[in-house]
């Protein structure tokens, strides 16, 4: 099976554009996703992306609840609200529109993090200080990864 794994920094290019990494565009060959769903992380300051399975598997969680109850309300303002639908160009790059520099306050470089059926885009510095939070927790916690 084929999963988003492990993370990679690279530059916005002059155009506002930014290569996704080999590996993660594999991944999307393989699942053969043509139109990303891009939203803003509900935990974290990044842009969760992944293929319209992904919006369709939060529209289910909506579904499931009473359609006027807070939490269906409040999925829905997160996943429809906070989520665009983007495409790679010819060139599997993405463009790095103000949707994404605002919510993660990019500006020259994007770092891209596997999350298994999906990978995020965070601002570099913000990505590993996040990392090694998880890790101090882990550590803390006495669990060995």
């Amino acid at each position: 099976m084929s999963r988003f794994l492990s993370n990679a920094t690279n530059r916005i290019d002059a155009k506002g554009r930014v290569s996704v990494p080999s590996a993660f565009r594999s991944v999307l060959a393989q699942r053969n996703v043509q139109e990303l769903y891009c939203f803003q992380d509900f935990v974290f300051p990044a842009i969760s992306v992944g293929g319209p399975d992904l919006l369709e598997r939060f529209e289910r969680q909506i579904a499931a609840e009473d359609p006027f109850s807070p939490d269906a309300n409040a999925m829905s303002l997160l996943i429809h609200g906070g989520g665009v639908f983007m495409k790679l160009d010819a060139e599997g790059r993405l463009m790095v529109t103000d949707f994404i520099r605002d919510f993660i306050g990019v500006s020259d470089e994007v770092t891209f993090v596997g999350r298994a059926d999906h990978f995020q885009l965070w601002q570099p510095q913000a990505f590993l200080a996040a990392q090694a939070q998880a890790r101090g927790e882990r550590k803390l916690a006495g669990k060995r990864s």
